[in-house]
């Protein structure tokens, strides 16, 4: 009897761990490109990773910024991803998907021109960036 409230935690830990993931997938779901935008941001990824390195490196940025890209860097590293690769569409495009949201929330917070400060890609790969973080003509300033 009393190893049974270690497993009533262990088995409520896997619950609430279950239940995290299947809600962290319904927000992807629901924040993920549509049409060919989730296309076009694996397409600019290559220019996107470069920027996410840069715009990690600038001590002008505020650090909350910075933390933000360089835990975003540490997922990109990871060999796991959070939705396995047999879940359709979502399995293949989580990463893209995550880095739309964190450069989103980038902009938002650092403006857009520090961010097309830090662009190693061409204009028209710019204005696909800011088209699907769907931030397209927002000049934002840090507040």
């Amino acid at each position: 009897m009393t190893g049974s409230w270690a497993w009533d935690l262990l088995i409520g830990a896997a619950v609430a761990l279950a239940v995290t993931w299947l809600a962290l997938i319904g927000a992807l779901a629901i924040l993920r490109p549509r049409g060919n935008l989730l296309r076009e941001a694996l397409r600019l990824l290559p220019d996107v990773l470069r920027l996410v390195r840069r715009l990690a490196a600038d001590p002008g940025l505020p650090r909350g910024v910075r933390v933000r890209l360089a835990l975003l860097l540490a997922y990109l590293a990871l060999p796991l991803d959070l939705v396995p690769d047999f879940i359709p569409v979502l399995g293949y495009a989580d990463d893209a998907i995550i880095v739309v949201v964190v450069l989103r929330s980038v902009i938002r917070r650092a403006g857009l021109p520090a961010v097309r400060r830090h662009w190693p890609g061409t204009d028209d790969g710019f204005t696909a960036l800011t088209r699907l973080t769907g931030l397209d003509g927002h000049e934002e300033n840090p507040p």
